[in-house]
């Protein structure tokens, strides 16, 4: 059963076709990465996904409801999460407030907070942060945390809506490589516990070989390629679009 589907996406901005008739599917419990260079339309059709930019045409299909067209939020409460390329809490609130305030967004609780906010959710905060190794570091202020922890709190507040579809924009940029592995790989142990499908976009191919089920590529907007790593290695027209040769990823390049 497939989770999402995309069908012929496309956009433009002037006479630049940032995304060029892309369509894919992810199915029930997948770990998809999609990759591209710099330039290559990732973000703008994560963008389209998620609802912060409207595409040309095409079609966006969530568990058969038609997301084309809806806002984030309402994308939201269908059950898909997101993170972004730069984490982002908010620097005055402990690490379990953050994750409290997206459980009371997500309990429609927004316009009650005439109740102490501190008393609402507590006990599935802490459940959330102990998810993905936070649960000490609860009652720190989230601006004393190394940023790789601000990424284990970002994608608690990812998991604060329960999401079956889970969209991470470079999840692991600006971390070490040991952090970053760290990171998707507790993502994967989450997405099998959970049964939760997966869309990242990566920079780092030690990460996207490692741990992805499949890999979709682009290059000027256009699907170019789809398979596991193994094939993605060997496509010639992808080591073209990478290096502008015949050559394979070495394992220092697939690290950069």
């Amino acid at each position: 059963m497939n989770d999402l589907a995309i069908r012929s996406l496309s956009k433009s901005f002037g006479g630049v076709r940032a995304v060029n008739e892309v369509s894919f599917d992810i199915k029930r419990g997948e770990f998809l990465a999609l990759i591209g260079p710099n330039g290559a339309g990732k973000s703008t059709c994560f963008n389209m996904i998620n609802g912060q930019l409207a595409s040309d045409s095409g079609e966006i299909w969530f568990e058969g409801t038609k997301l084309t067209g809806k806002k984030p939020r309402e994308i939201w409460r269908l059950g898909i999460g997101r993170t972004f390329q730069v984490a982002a809490t908010f620097n005055s609130m402990t690490v379990i407030e953050n994750v409290q305030m997206a459980l009371i967004s997500h309990a429609n609780q927004i316009y009650r907070l005439w109740r102490p906010a501190a008393s609402l959710h507590r006990e599935r905060a802490l459940e959330l942060l102990a998810q993905v190794g936070m649960r000490d570091a609860a009652d720190r202020p989230s601006r004393e945390l190394a940023y790789g922890d601000v990424k284990r709190v970002e994608l608690a507040i990812a998991l604060a809506n329960d999401p079956r579809l889970l969209l991470m924009d470079e999840p692991t940029a600006g971390m070490a490589p040991k952090e970053r592995n760290d990171l998707i790989a507790l993502v994967k142990r989450l997405v099998i516990e959970r049964g939760i499908s997966v869309l990242f976009t990566e920079h780092s191919m030690d990460v996207v070989f490692a741990f992805a089920d499949r890999i979709i590529v682009l290059a000027r907007g256009r699907l170019i390629a789809d398979g596991d790593a193994k094939t993605i290695r060997d496509n010639p027209q992808v080591r073209e679009v990478y290096f502008g040769t015949g050559k394979t990823f070495s394992k220092s390049e697939a690290s950069s």
